[in-house]
């Protein structure tokens, strides 16, 4: 099953979050009953497209629902509380944007952003060069593994010196986070 997350908007530098799709283990599958108490007031809930769903390699395929408002329902947003992700000398603030190393802001594009909050967020987890693709570009993404290839050496230079081999490489599988 996948699940998409939609991120808050705001009328400051906060850029919404495009939909996203992530592949879960049999223990996180959940009863559909459950998940449709959580709906909004004429929300419906519909089974997603086989072909509009990735297919990795060795994996079974996806299964994923999308749920459909009302055109004048607005999607309820939480408050922002605490969403500093800090794990060893990098910290992520995903309402702002910023990420910091060792106290220092770092200038980073939007997909540099995105991969080095996912790489965090789960540290000491092997991501594979496909799972990074989906996960962090979007399942429609067309493109291969050194597109992540490429962001990784970006990343590792702007972390500097000290702090590049914190994004490990893990011989033909991928990379993870090591703080």
């Amino acid at each position: 099953m996948a699940h998409t997350q939609s991120g808050t908007a705001s009328l400051t530098a906060v850029r919404p979050h495009r939909p996203r799709l992530r592949a879960v283990d049999p223990d996180e599958v959940v009863d559909l009953a459950r998940v449709a108490d959580f709906l909004p007031p004429g929300a419906t809930l519909l089974p997603a497209p086989p072909n509009a769903l990735p297919t990795l390699p060795g994996r079974p395929p996806m299964v994923g629902y999308l749920v459909l408002l009302p055109a004048d329902q607005q999607p309820h947003v939480p408050a922002p509380g605490p969403v500093a992700e800090e794990q060893g000398p990098v910290s992520i603030d995903s309402v702002q944007r910023i990420a910091v190393v060792d106290g220092q802001p770092m200038d980073l594009t939007y997909l540099e952003f995105e991969l080095l909050a996912h790489l965090v967020a789960h540290p000491h987890r092997v991501h594979t060069r496909d799972q990074l693709v989906t996960t962090v570009w979007g399942y429609g993404h067309v493109g291969d593994g050194r597109t992540v290839d490429v962001h990784v050496a970006r990343l590792r230079r702007k972390l500097g010196a000290e702090h590049r081999r914190t994004i490990q490489t893990v011989r033909r599988v991928g990379y993870k986070y090591t703080p």
